[in-house]
């Protein structure tokens, strides 16, 4: 089965010439892995699949929420094995941004990667100025998905 989020590792440059074509390769950072706990927080059933499929095989334990409601109810249950909130912006019943919130007042150092198809200007942004730890826009691939969990777990 194919994951929607998992996009080709190596880059091809292709440029209309009439001279000789000469291939490029661009090479990326590596995928990193780890052994944290993540909650993933998404309502559409695919991509928590498919997100859950991603991060157990770069290592992570996982719970996941499928609402913000849920969300909340799993975090504030194991507020002290989860290391990481990846949390979808636009969800029905709670957006984003509220449980973000309700996740500070539980626990003023939780770390939140914020995932989102929109941009991250308007409420994402928002969401950012009141102290999210990072942003990363759907869809994603695996290497930028595993750096950005390092690098909020790394508190860099």
């Amino acid at each position: 089965m194919r994951h929607p989020f998992v996009i080709m590792e190596t880059l091809m440059f292709l440029s209309a010439t009439d001279g000789p074509i000469e291939k490029s390769v661009l090479e990326s950072a590596p995928v990193t892995t780890g052994k944290e706990t993540i909650l993933l927080v998404d309502d559409e059933e695919i991509i928590l699949e498919t997100v859950v499929a991603i991060v157990k095989r770069l290592g992570y334990s996982v719970f996941t929420a499928q609402s913000g409601h849920e969300a909340v109810q799993v975090y504030s249950e194991n507020k002290d094995k989860v290391d990481l909130v990846i949390l979808d912006m636009i969800m029905p019943d709670m957006d984003g941004g509220m449980v973000f919130n309700t996740l500070k007042n539980i626990n003023k150092k939780v770390k939140v990667l914020l995932s989102s198809g929109c941009s991250p200007e308007g409420q994402a942004k928002a969401i950012m100025a009141r102290g999210c730890n990072g942003f990363i826009q759907k869809p994603f691939n695996i290497k930028n998905l595993s750096q950005k969990i390092r690098t909020i777990l790394n508190g860099k």
